[in-house]
Formats: C-alpha cells, sequence, structure tokens
C-alpha cells in the first residue's frame, strides 16, 4: 500500500470511523484487506465535482464515488445554499430519477435529506425522464430539483443532476457556490439524514398527461400526422425510462402504429442487450434497427437511459437501414421546423435557434436562409437552457440541441428531452411522407442546397487518476504545438476557450470570445473544417469533434463525397493525434 499519499490515507481512515455506517466501514476494509491500491487510489484521491452534467461517478464507496455520502453531502450543500439564496421564503424542489441500479433508493436519500432541512420535496412514485423532472421545477413553482441519473454511461455509473428554479441545469454562478457550500461541509456529521418524511409530496402519474399535453399543443402539422397516422414507427427505450412517456406521447399525436422492441422493454439498470446503453452507439440500436427490418418501418427510434437523447434509424437510397447521427438528426428537427412554420408563417417575433461550439454549422446555415437567428453556446444543454431563460419573452425559442443526440423543440423544458423529440420526429416523417419523401432524400435536399456536412466524433477513453492527467498533457501539447496544417490545409483561426480568443493565425491577431471560459480548443481551416478538442466533463475521455463540408451537385454522388469527407478527417486528425 506504498503508494497512498497522506491526503488518501487520511481519507480512508475518516471513512473506517463510526460516522459511516458499518456496511460503509466493511466495504473500505475490505479493499485495504484486498491491497486494491488502484480502486483505493480512484475512490479516494479526489471528491465528485460538478461537470457539465453535474455529479456523476462510478458506484461504490470513496469520496470520489457515488454512494450515500457523496450524494448526502451534494444535496446538503444545496440545501444549504437554497436556504441563503431564499431567505424566510417556502422552499419547493422535485426530484426523480431513472432505471439505473440504486436510483430510485439514491432519489429517496435525496428526497429525504431535502426534507430534513425543512424543503418541500415534490417526489416522482416512479421513474420518469429526466426532460419531466425539468416540467415538474416550473409547473410545481420549484426553486431547484434534483434527476437521479447518469444518461448514457455504463452501468456501474450513477449520477446528479441539479436544477435550477428556470427548470435548466446549474450554471454560473449557482454551480459553483453550490461546490463550494458542498465542499463546505467538514463532516458527514453535518449532513442531515432523518427528518421530516411529511415534507415529501409524492408526484403519480397525473403529471403524464399535463405534459403530454402542453407537447401536443406545439404540433405543426397535425393534418399530416392524421393522413399518416399508420405510419410504421419502432421504439426503444434501452431499459430506460423513455417507456413510461415516448409510447403515450405518440399515441396522444395520433400515431397508432408503433411497435415497441419488447427485448428492451422493460427498465433494467443492468442494461442487459447492450454494452453502453447509448443511442449514439449501433450496438445499442442494433435491436431496434433490426426490428424497423422486419416490419419495413419508416421510422427507428431509440431513447437512453433517462430518455433526454435520442437516435434514429431510416431507410436511405439502396433501401437500407441507416442509423443518422446527431447533428444529421438535428438538422433536419430545426430544417422541418423552420421551413414549416416560414410556410404557415409562423416563426414569430425574434425567432431563434440554438447550437453548441461543436455542433454541425449547417444548422446555422439552415438558420440563415429562413432568417432567423442563430446563437453559440459552449457544450451542455445546461447552456442552452440558461440562454432561453435569459432571452425570455424578448424573443422566440423555436429549437436547438447538441451534436450529441439531444434536442429540444419548444420551450415547455429547459433541457433536452427525448419524448417531445420523438413526437416531432415523427411528425417530420408523416409530414415529408405525405409529400412524398423520405427522410433520408430530405437530408440529401437539405445537403444539396446549404451544403454536404460530414461529421466525426473521435473519443480517446482515459480512465482514472492516470488517465485524467494523461488528458491535460494532451490538451497542454495542443496548446503547446499549435498546428498550422491540418490534412495539408491551412489553418485559418484557433479559438480557445480556456483562455478567451480567437487567434488570427495568418495576422497573429487576437479576439476576445465572450462565452465563459471552458477546455475547448478549436482549430478552423481556410476550407471552413472545424476540428474541437475537449475534455469530457462526464465521462473520462478527450472527445474531438471533426466537420468537414464538400459541395454536392448531384445526390447520386453522395457517397463518394462521404468517402472523400471521410478521407480528409482522418488526414486532418493525423496531424491532432498522430
Amino acid at each position: 500500500m506504498g503508494n497512498l499519499d497522506k491526503d488518501i490515507l487520511e481519507k480512508i481512515d475518516d471513512w473506517l470511523t463510526s460516522s459511516y455506517d458499518e456496511k460503509t466501514r466493511a466495504s473500505v476494509q475490505k479493499l485495504i484487506d484486498d491491497q486494491a491500491e488502484t480502486e483505493l487510489i480512484d475512490s479516494f484521491y479526489k471528491d465528485l465535482e460538478f461537470g457539465t452534467g453535474g455529479l456523476r461517478g462510478i458506484m461504490g464507496v470513496g469520496s470520489n464515488r457515488m454512494n450515500k455520502y457523496t450524494i448526502g453531502k451534494a444535496t446538503q450543500g444545496l440545501s444549504n445554499y437554497l436556504k441563503k439564496q431564499f431567505p424566510n421564503q417556502e422552499i419547493k424542489v422535485a426530484v426523480s430519477y431513472d432505471s439505473r441500479n440504486n436510483s430510485q433508493s439514491f432519489g429517496q436519500l435525496v428526497a429525504q435529506v431535502f426534507a430534513a432541512n425543512g424543503i418541500k420535496v415534490y417526489l416522482f412514485n416512479e421513474l420518469r425522464p429526466t426532460p419531466m423532472l425539468s416540467f415538474a421545477i416550473r409547473h410545481f413553482g420549484c426553486k431547484s430539483g434534483v434527476m437521479l441519473t447518469a444518461s448514457h454511461n455504463p452501468k456501474e455509473y450513477n449520477g446528479y443532476k441539479a436544477y435550477w428554479n428556470d427548470g435548466s441545469q446549474l450554471t454560473a454562478p449557482h454551480d459553483k457556490n453550490v461546490i463550494d457550500e458542498v465542499n463546505a461541509i467538514a463532516s458527514v456529521k453535518d449532513i442531515q439524514f432523518e427528518g421530516n418524511l411529511q415534507n415529501i409530496i409524492p408526484v403519480g402519474e397525473e403529471i403524464d398527461p399535463i405534459y403530454i399535453d402542453a407537447n401536443k399543443a406545439l404540433s405543426i402539422h397535425p393534418e399530416a400526422v392524421l393522413a399518416q397516422k399508420d405510419l410504421k414507427i419502432v421504439y426503444s427505450p434501452i431499459h430506460g425510462t423513455g417507456i413510461t412517456i415516448v409510447p403515450k406521447m405518440l399515441a396522444s399525436w395520433g400515431f397508432e402504429n408503433v411497435t415497441v422492441v419488447t427485448e428492451q422493454a422493460t427498465p433494467d439498470g443492468n442494461f442487459p442487450t447492450v454494452i453502453y446503453p447509448n443511442p449514439e452507439e449501433e450496438d445499442a440500436m442494433a435491436l431496434a434497427k433490426k426490428k424497423g427490418e422486419e416490419i419495413d418501418a419508416d421510422l427507428v427510434l431509440a431513447t437512453d437511459p433517462d430518455a433526454d437523447r435520442v437516435g434514429i434509424a431510416v431507410k436511405n437510397s439502396q433501401g437500407q437501414f441507416q442509423l443518422l447521427n446527431g447533428n444529421q438528426i438535428g438538422s433536419l428537427l430545426i430544417y422541418y421546423v423552420l421551413s414549416a412554420k416560414s410556410d404557415l408563417k409562423q416563426l414569430g417575433n425574434n425567432p431563434y435557434i440554438v447550437k453548441t461550439i461543436v455542433t454541425s454549422n449547417l444548422q446555422a446555415d439552415i438558420a440563415n436562409h429562413y432568417h432567423v437567428a442563430h446563437y453559440e453556446t459552449l457544450t451542455g444543454f445546461k447552456y442552452i437552457g440558461e440562454l432561453i431563460t435569459k432571452l425570455g419573452d424578448s424573443a422566440q425559442y423555436l429549437a436547438g440541441g447538441e451534436e450529441s443526440y439531444g434536442y429540444l423543440v419548444g420551450d415547455l423544458v429547459r433541457d433536452k428531452d427525448a419524448p417531445n423529440s420523438c413526437a416531432f420526429l415523427a411528425e417530420m416523417t408523416a409530414y415529408f411522407k405525405s409529400k412524398g419523401k423520405t427522410v433520408y432524400e430530405v437530408l440529401l435536399d437539405i445537403y444539396q442546397e446549404f451544403g454536404c456536412y460530414q461529421e466525426k466524433l473521435i473519443s480517446l477513453t482515459k480512465k482514472g487518476k492516470a488517465g485524467a492527467e494523461e488528458i491535460q498533457a494532451m490538451m497542454a501539447g495542443l496548446r503547446q504545438n499549435l498546428p498550422t496544417k491540418l490534412g495539408g490545409i491551412e489553418v485559418k483561426e484557433i479559438r480557445d476557450y480556456e483562455l478567451s480568443q480567437t487567434t488570427d493565425m495568418k495576422t497573429g491577431h487576437k479576439s476576445e470570445i465572450t462565452l465563459p471560459k471552458s477546455d475547448v480548443l478549436q482549430f478552423i481551416t481556410v476550407d471552413g473544417d472545424v476540428i474541437s478538442a475537449r475534455p469530457s466533463g462526464t465521462e473520462p475521455k478527450i472527445k474531438f469533434y471533426c466537420s468537414v463540408k464538400g459541395t454536392l451537385q448531384d445526390k447520386s454522388n453522395y457517397l463518394s463525397l462521404q468517402n472523400i469527407l471521410e478521407e480528409k478527417v482522418d488526414r486532418m486528425m493525423k496531424d491532432i493525434v498522430g
């Protein structure tokens, strides 16, 4: 055990005291007895911190794990902050959870800590999607909320998403201030685990139709749904919360021919049919895609465990089911919403869309065409939610999202919303089918009109303390050796969001970036290609977002153009990571 430094040993000793329950102490002692040095280091070398998605980590004992004490400490810190922010006011919060192992018990624990602090808690009786937690915060007039989920992470993970009174996840200054409150808790004895359970108000199925009806009111072309009510839709919740709402949502909109993937219909935190319960992964979409082929579906949908992300498959020009990436799905949604509302003269006053800095510029091109403003935010939907709240009634939010399969049409919530997206993707498919076109054909239409964008996400996983240090070293290396060419193409400008500056590589001129600081580097070539390097805030990964663009003269050339653009991405990435 010679590799454990003093701070780690002190934390381990603390977790062996009577302040912690017997089961926890026994688990820590077992790690010691087994001489599990690497696991002890990873479990205790730091405290879990809020990233772009809140608190997230592997379940287990230790300060760097998701457990009763780290969750309790986070909730006590949030409670303390809420009481300081809203003195002499009734404070209400909402709490929900997904299908992950321990999510329900963690949710009940969070509710108990809030209740013990004199805070009124609206606790969902059963698992529900993350966007419904965001919806509930505003519906019940809450000051805050917590969703227990690790989104699409592997089964070993769980997480804690904290929300503010607008229904958006915590942003500055609240995120840092809550962390300060959490860090100010000197001992687990300061956590109020038990208190007045009368402060906990159960939330049952009665909220479902309220949320569903509010979404249905956003429908743009209900007559297209009526005409295509037999549209063949396949849906998989990938063992998650989507099963509780998505089928009801689609039925409410008028879709009568929805086939649920039975093998993935039952909520299960072990996610037995997939490695990663992530609709970005082909493996996770395989069963839904197979069912789509069996019934010759018009649209295949799958949502992640907390149902804030959605992936789709549609038939391509060869009649084969093809997965679309997050940029393509988001661009199609924005194109449908803007084109349909423009045709109906329903764009409203000061309409706008929002995308993140690593999401396809195709969406900005579409917005420009329809004379709709577009905004960019940092990665993380909380920044989109924050912007919607900031602009308020002065402008009309239409749609937006992230390349990571999270979208929102309309402003009913302040988070990405898969049930909402599923309904609009189905309506979009119905509308274009009534015009004699498939979704894939419309995508090619968009590429022909606005330019053929090819995007690729490259993720490098680096686990544990050593991995985190390696990721830091990679970012430092890129900053010290800024590339002047990528794949033989000159780099025009470099945006460093950590330094809040853009550098013109030809003149050396530096200009300010007004977004909050973030550890992101962007390289933009003279061709308009973009490569963004960003350590993940929620996973042990460094991510490279690549976007290149070509001209599609003839739709029959799409596949060959794709190959050319793919090769261009590969050449450019060799100059980044070798």
